[in-house]
């Protein structure tokens, strides 16, 4: 009880920075839980990639289509409403995978760009919290008081904020390059899928038309 009394007591000596730091960390981990969530729910998955790849170059289409049918996620989607008669008999299928998957992406990278953001921003706000609070503890009124103690227990209090905001940022960081390197993945399995199905196409002399 008494670390927890301690902690707020240094939190509200870091100055009003640590609110707004305070926010950002929330932000940040409600950012991560919710793109967790999402990118759990529209990935397929590296396995179902490799295995519609190996379906199709082993010329098991018709296994390969099935299971994207019965599959979940984005990739799975695509891959079944490519052979679409409505995509297929237009021959757009290759127009029509890189539209979708370029809209999947998009989805995915929305509030990634904000992590981005705090990353940057969490060190300058706790920058400025510990200059701020510095100032304070060399003001004209404590050298004139001859308060020493008071100046470098000042300062100490001052770099609060900056831990406060290296952590956040740290934080932010993590969480946004989990995520850069999940969507890489996913973006790979979607080129993977997309050139197998295109070659397969290919060799039944009708781009676009199902072989199935």
């Amino acid at each position: 009880m008494d670390a927890v009394i301690q902690g707020i007591q240094l939190f509200q000596k870091g100055g009003l920075v640590m609110y707004i730091l305070l926010l950002c960390s929330i932000f940040v981990v409600y950012t991560g839980i919710e793109r967790l969530l999402f990118f759990r729910k529209m990935d397929s998955g590296r396995r179902f990639a490799a295995a519609y790849y190996a379906h199709l170059k082993g010329g098991q289409e018709e296994a390969g289509f099935q299971m994207a049918r019965r599959h979940q996620g984005d990739l799975a989607r695509i891959l079944t409403e490519a052979l679409d008669p409505s995509v297929a008999n237009g021959g757009a299928v290759s127009d029509f995978c890189d539209i979708q998957s370029g809209i999947a992406i998009a989805k995915l990278r929305e509030h990634l760009y904000y992590l981005n953001i705090i990353v940057t921003m969490a060190p300058l706000l706790g920058l400025l919290g510990t200059i701020s609070g510095m100032i304070r503890s060399f003001s004209v009124f404590n050298l004139e008081s001859g308060q020493a103690v008071a100046i470098t227990g000042g300062v100490g209090e001052a770099l609060i904020a900056t831990a406060m905001g290296l952590c956040v940022a740290i934080l932010a960081l993590v969480i946004h390059a989990a995520f850069m390197q999940w969507l890489d993945h996913i973006i790979t399995d979607m080129e993977l899928c997309f050139s197998a199905l295109e070659l397969r196409l290919r060799s039944y002399g009708r781009k676009g038309s199902d072989p199935a």
